[in-house]
């Protein structure tokens, strides 16, 4: 069964509240194998508390990292080396047929050492993509410059989810890149585990079924 990667097109732009939307809806296992800065808690903590399902298991993370940085800067400070290969190493061993829902760190392109990306991250471990979009001034551009990269790598992209009242514009995104809408999220004054399972039970059946065709 092939991962779900949940990424997008920068950072701040909602991934860790998508991903724990969908491993409520799929009711899957969920890991950040990379968690760069944690005085807040740790993004594995915050999904624990906000999927209501008792399937789903939160794996610990890889590498966990004191410096809220890119990845490969608050590793040196620590005097560690981010290893692709550990990555997926962790994932063949915690792989167990079920359906596991794995968050990235900021978008495609941050380093997680010298050489590697998170894209490469996603290449190794042959996962299936989900991109997160959000609505600012800029987006569009951001949006279908990282369904081209997706593109140029040869990634295989579920679809969209678009995050925060994108008005009329995201069938547009879609369209120019090809990828489909999984669902759309409003902006949430409060997130808890009712809204998490609200919105999960509210995913369409047409994207519910690209996310099972992910598995």
């Amino acid at each position: 069964m092939r991962p779900v990667f949940i990424s997008g097109i920068g950072t701040g732009i909602g991934k860790t509240l998508v991903a724990a939307l969908i491993t409520e809806a799929l009711r899957a296992d969920y890991w950040k194998p990379v968690q760069a800065g944690f005085d807040e808690g740790t993004d594995s903590q915050w999904v624990a508390s906000m999927v209501s399902n008792p399937q789903t298991m939160v794996h610990p993370e890889t590498y966990k990292l004191q410096l809220a940085a890119s990845p490969h800067i608050a590793a040196k400070k620590e005097n560690v080396h981010i290893e692709v290969s550990k990555i997926v190493h962790e994932y063949k061993k915690m792989s167990s047929g079920r359906a596991l829902v794995i968050e990235g760190a900021g978008g495609l392109m941050v380093p997680l050492n010298e050489k590697d990306f998170v894209i490469d991250l996603i290449k190794a471990l042959d996962a299936r993509l989900v991109l997160v979009s959000r609505n600012y001034l800029g987006s569009i551009n951001h949006s279908l410059m990282t369904a081209r990269l997706c593109q140029s790598y040869g990634l295989d992209v579920a679809g969209w989810v678009f995050n925060d009242q994108y008005m009329s514009y995201e069938q547009e995104i879609a369209g120019w890149s090809g990828y489909p809408v999984l669902f759309s999220l409003p902006f949430f004054d409060l997130v808890s585990k009712e809204t998490i399972s609200g919105a999960a039970r509210n995913i369409s059946p047409e994207g519910m079924g690209y996310l099972y065709q992910s598995l």
